[in-house]
């Protein structure tokens, strides 16, 4: 990904805008599928902070700034905070430039805990504390995962837990039409191997399974790299996952080559994708869920993340016209239990004050959570959270899996250094599907990692 300069401090001064502005969102106490307790709960302990400012340093902008600005309001209106709110499109690199200049903002929320853990062994993270990750590991789905994600090494070298996880994103997820599963009399597989005896099933039936496409321009194969993740998930232990993306369990291991051909399974069948292999690595993501919705439907299923529906035909309605279901796993290793594959913003302090502080309580409140999810685009593994709150079924059903799930691991792609993840690593993937084999394609990854130290 290439990144451009063009924003400095006293710049996004200038785009700093105060959230006491807003209007509420919900007026407090009306819509009763808000937790309200919590709110009045806050606000109360809360009250001496009136007139003080918080500076916040996000990843948002658009339609998601504007969203994430109806919680901020509430924030503003339980305390009299005064909270500035700024982003740039170059958000990674610009906390980077703060920190380094001295000049943090309060509080940063980032998506990469790598770019933290670099941080916070600079000293520019501040602990949240003991007590945080513990609430943050009772209260979350996967709690002990998220709290994984948000401790590192300080520049003491001692670890200590730094991040505070809010809303994510979910990824193991397969969609399909209702309607050709209810004329075909399919139903919705509860283990992997029941999904492969469905594909198989369809193809009995003179259709095709799967679309997969891997296209995506200069990030052509990535794709592919989602697949292999939850299948990994799915078949080792999360300790394997976390091994492998730091290199402690090499790409040519194989516990790795052998998620890599279990892809293959799917992606290298002719009989399995609509256009046969060929067409994999030449269909354009976007335009891969498209198969779903001709007639006669040109595939079945689709892999991809909660994003997908971005890139459905116009007029598509969720939960009528297209549905989803978790991606499930063996049957044979139930032991692994309910795996997740997604992303997610991390909280965290780097200047400590009062109003900082009060700001990470803030999201302790099922309020701070349910004001983004009764609009839009917004999940969460907080499970006190009322699931009610969700502005839709759908989103509420993908709110289910990652509260009910039992472990949650970030897009390995996105862990590993940028030369391999977004690299060698969507290269390798696309050479697999084109003909090498998964332990050559996995050899030449290794190397290409190898090379970098």
């Amino acid at each position: 990904m290439k990144f451009h300069l063009k924003a400095g401090v006293a710049a996004l001064a200038l785009l700093a805008m105060p959230a006491a502005a807003a209007e509420l969102k919900f007026t407090p106490g009306e819509d009763q599928r808000l937790n309200w307790a919590s709110y009045e709960a806050f606000k109360q302990a809360h009250a001496d902070l009136k007139g003080q400012t918080l500076t916040i340093f996000g990843p948002w902008r658009g339609d998601d700034e504007a969203l994430f600005r109806t919680v901020l309001a509430y924030f503003s209106d339980a305390t009299g905070i005064d909270v500035r709110y700024s982003s740039s499109e170059n958000y990674e690199q610009q906390i980077v430039i703060d920190t380094q200049a001295g000049s943090p903002p309060d509080i940063a929320i980032l998506p990469q805990p790598g770019l933290y853990a670099d941080l916070a062994a600079k000293g520019f993270l501040v602990p949240l504390g003991q007590d945080v990750a513990d609430w943050v590991k009772e209260n979350y789905g996967a709690g002990e995962s998220w709290v994984n994600y948000g401790t590192y090494k300080g520049r003491d070298g001692v670890e200590a837990y730094f991040a505070f996880p809010f809303k994510a994103d979910l990824k193991s997820m397969v969609w399909y039409v209702p309607e050709n599963f209810e004329e075909a009399g399919y139903e919705i597989p509860e283990t992997m191997e029941d999904l492969f005896k469905l594909s198989d099933r369809i193809v009995a039936d003179g259709g095709t399974p799967w679309c997969i496409g891997l296209g995506s321009g200069g990030a052509t194969g990535w794709p592919a790299t989602d697949w292999v993740e939850d299948i990994l998930l799915r078949q080792q232990p999360p300790e394997v996952y976390d091994q492998w993306v730091s290199n402690e369990i090499k790409f040519n291991a194989p516990e790795i080559v052998a998620a890599i051909e279990e892809f293959g399974k799917f992606a290298k069948n002719s009989k399995y994708v609509d256009g046969g292999v060929a067409a994999v690595a030449s269909t354009d993501f976007r335009d891969s869920p498209k198969g779903l919705f001709t007639i006669p439907p040109k595939c079945y299923l689709h892999r991809q993340a909660s994003f997908v529906p971005s890139f459905f035909p116009e007029g598509v309605e969720l939960g009528t016209d297209v549905d989803f279901f978790y991606l499930p796993p063996y049957a044979s290793k139930a032991d692994l239990g309910k795996p997740v594959l997604g992303a997610g913003t991390l909280v965290s302090i780097t200047r400590d004050t009062r109003p900082a502080r009060a700001f990470i309580d803030f999201l302790k409140t099922p309020i701070a959570h349910e004001v983004w999810m009764a609009q839009s685009s917004f999940l969460t593994p907080y499970k006190a959270a009322k699931p009610e709150a969700y502005a839709n079924e759908q989103m509420r059903r993908q709110g289910e899996i990652l509260t009910t799930a039992t472990t949650f691991r970030f897009d390995g792609s996105d862990l590993m250094p940028g030369q391999i993840g977004a690299g060698a690593f969507w290269t390798g993937m696309v050479d697999f599907v084109g003909g090498k084999s998964a332990e050559q394609a996995a050899t030449e990854i290794q190397n290409a990692w190898d090379g970098l130290n």
